[in-house]
């Protein structure tokens, strides 16, 4: 089946103001996560801490993932602009998000957090972990909305044809004249896979149920930041194939896309993590100390 994407990214004006769904999506992760986080703590997962330690942690992850983000996003793949105009750094309203930039800010910002707490970093790690696949897909969902970040063409009998994806000059096309040019089939060529949909079903979803399922019962240090990185760099590798490289560029082979060799070191750092944990104590469920932050 062939859709025609006709989503307002809008999804609620108030006069002036417009929030989007590419923002509502961000609240749900954070959401998601606070509200999955708290039970995690209730269960004793992240021995010795207890609400209050979990919201500062919370609070610096969100922080690291903004920050990091952005500037992750400008530095590997705007370097150019930013370097032209800095101020473009501080411009978030024009989009620009990057996965890899936000993880390295939530792993500076744990660090700093598990530090302050006297916390083994791996347990932070392993503490998180399953707290971030639900952001991601909902994040991915965001870019569908929004009709960004689409795939390549399909050949199949089923795709989305994304308005912002035709080539001229059918994008130049009122949406009412693209919508009686699609009913007749004339845009069915121009069908794309909505790989942003694949990874929120990978990164979303699979891994979500993947890495909650392995956090629930008593399971090695470094396996669930392992199986994390690892699936996470594996499914993003898989999905690249179908989505359009980065800036429209692949760095070799005709193929091989900025995604994928961001995503090998996450790979090989899943590995090694497994690996450390088989020989990682195993983490137990604590009894939550109440007040102490």
């Amino acid at each position: 089946m062939i859709y025609f994407h006709d989503i307002d990214p809008i999804a609620l004006k108030l006069g002036p103001l417009s929030v989007h769904w590419y923002g509502v999506m961000y609240l749900l992760g954070f959401a998601s996560a606070w509200w999955l986080g708290k039970r995690r703590v209730a269960a004793g997962r992240l021995p010795g801490v207890d609400a209050n330690g979990f919201s500062d942690l919370l609070f610096y992850a969100m922080l690291g993932v903004v920050v990091g983000g952005r500037v992750g996003y400008m530095l590997f793949y705007a370097l150019g602009d930013v370097l032209h105009d800095p101020l473009l750094l501080f411009k978030v309203w024009d989009g620009g998000m990057s996965f890899h930039g936000g993880l390295l800010g939530v792993l500076v910002a744990s660090w700093w957090w598990s530090r302050r707490h006297r916390t083994h970093f791996a347990d932070t790690m392993d503490f998180v972990a399953p707290l971030v696949p639900l952001g991601l897909g909902f994040g991915r969902i965001g870019n569908f909305i929004g009709a960004e970040l689409w795939g390549k063409y399909t050949d199949g009998t089923w795709g989305v044809v994304f308005p912002s994806g035709l080539p001229a000059p059918l994008n130049q096309l009122d949406t009412a004249t693209l919508q009686a040019q699609f009913a007749t089939g004339a845009l069915n060529p121009y069908a794309r896979h909505p790989s942003q949909l694949y990874e929120a079903l990978l990164e979303g979803l699979v891994m979500f149920v993947v890495l909650w399922t392995v956090s629930a019962r008593p399971r090695h240090r470094y396996l669930v930041s392992g199986l994390f990185a690892l699936l996470y760099g594996v499914f993003r590798f898989a999905v690249e194939f179908v989505r359009m490289p980065d800036n429209g560029v692949y760095l070799a082979f005709g193929w091989f896309t900025k995604g994928q060799l961001l995503s090998l070191p996450l790979v090989a750092l899943g590995l090694v993590l497994l690996a450390m944990s088989r020989r990682a104590p195993v983490l137990q469920p604590a009894t939550v100390v109440e007040g102490k932050a």
